[in-house]
């Protein structure tokens, strides 16, 4: 997708989020988990930017930054370049309301206490974006817009497959006209049949209302499914970005590699194929390593690795739009030929 200068709606730059540990009697702080440490990315109107990386990496925690459920140790959040105010980390104003999320437990996201219609509508009224006349027909829209009846709005979520569930979610994100929804890994809890329909509703619903979205995922398949552009986070920080279909044909950063190694390959003359298997765990983010997080995991680490912090550049091997964090990316891309995996 091609998006003309200044069509960005979304920029993050040099979010940190760290959280402090603290220990004794007396409660003090002994040390910190930086959760999300320097990550810097765009998002351009009507696209879908894929975040993608192993539990733990901080993914979700940059979804709760952009909407306001967590505020930012260090950074900004750039609203069609304007800094967020107060007010989006309340949820309240017009800079709340244009941002959404959509997140991962179906369940425990909508209060079981409430019917759905109710669910629905308090946001419209308290926003003052419908009247107590309006709001119920504006609700049954909105079950239809993702597909389920208008006899939905007198039952309780308990009463809903999770499927079901996910789709009440998107309506309630839809309820106050957002321009970005953030989709934290909205499929992950879901049957793959059920995930099918889901993933075709958001694109769906973006085609028709001109949204856009981060849609945070740890299934390569579904985040390239949906995603024009793809961004690979590791321990915290952004090690790849690239267009969807150029970061899986020539994945340039080692671990993007292994996500793609790790995923199933229904053909069986690529098999065979060389493969990055990651060994060890993930390091602990409250003392990452030095150098390259990624080195003492990495089968093609050398000194610099262990010593220098590579930063998120492009590449001349590579189009100007595919960055990579490696030190060592001509040379692997040409070890590989350079050519799809």
């Amino acid at each position: 997708m091609k998006h003309e200068p200044g069509s960005v709606l979304l920029q993050a730059r040099g979010l940190v989020k760290e959280y402090p540990i603290r220990q004794g009697i007396i409660p003090h702080t002994v040390g910190v988990v930086k959760a999300v440490d320097g990550v810097d990315f765009v998002l351009h109107r009507g696209e879908t930017l894929g975040l993608v990386g192993e539990s733990g990496c901080g993914k979700s925690t940059v979804g709760r930054m952009l909407v306001g459920l967590e505020p930012p140790t260090a950074g900004d959040v750039l609203l069609e370049g304007q800094p967020l105010q107060t007010q989006l980390r309340r949820g309240r104003g017009r800079d709340g309301v244009r941002l959404q999320m959509v997140f991962q437990d179906t369940f425990s996201s909508l209060n079981p206490r409430k019917r759905v219609g109710d669910i629905l509508t308090a946001p419209m009224l308290y926003h003052g974006l419908a009247t107590p006349k309006t709001a119920w027909r504006e609700a049954c829209r909105l079950l239809e817009q993702v597909g389920l009846p208008a006899a939905a709005f007198e039952r309780y979520p308990h009463e809903f497959s999770g499927g079901q569930r996910q789709r009440i979610g998107l309506a309630r994100a839809l309820s106050l006209k957002p321009e970005l929804i953030v989709c934290d890994e909205p499929v992950s809890a879901l049957d793959v049949s059920i995930q099918a329909q889901i993933l075709n509703l958001i694109k769906d619903l973006q085609k028709e209302l001109g949204l856009t979205y981060l849609f945070i995922g740890h299934g390569l398949a579904a985040v390239n499914y949906v995603s024009d552009r793809i961004a690979v986070m590791y321990l915290g920080k952004i090690v790849e970005v690239a267009p969807a279909k150029a970061l899986f044909e020539t994945p340039a950063h080692p671990y993007t590699k292994a996500l793609c190694d790790a995923a199933p390959v229904p053909d069986p003359a690529l098999r065979r194929r060389e493969r990055i298997v990651l060994a060890g765990e993930i390091p602990s983010s409250i003392d990452p390593p030095k150098g390259c997080r990624f080195h003492p995991r990495c089968p093609y680490a050398t000194e610099v690795c262990k010593r220098e912090e590579p930063k998120l550049l492009p590449c001349a091997a590579l189009p100007a739009d595919h960055l990579t964090a490696c030190h060592h990316t001509e040379a692997l891309l040409a070890k590989r030929g350079n050519v799809p995996v």
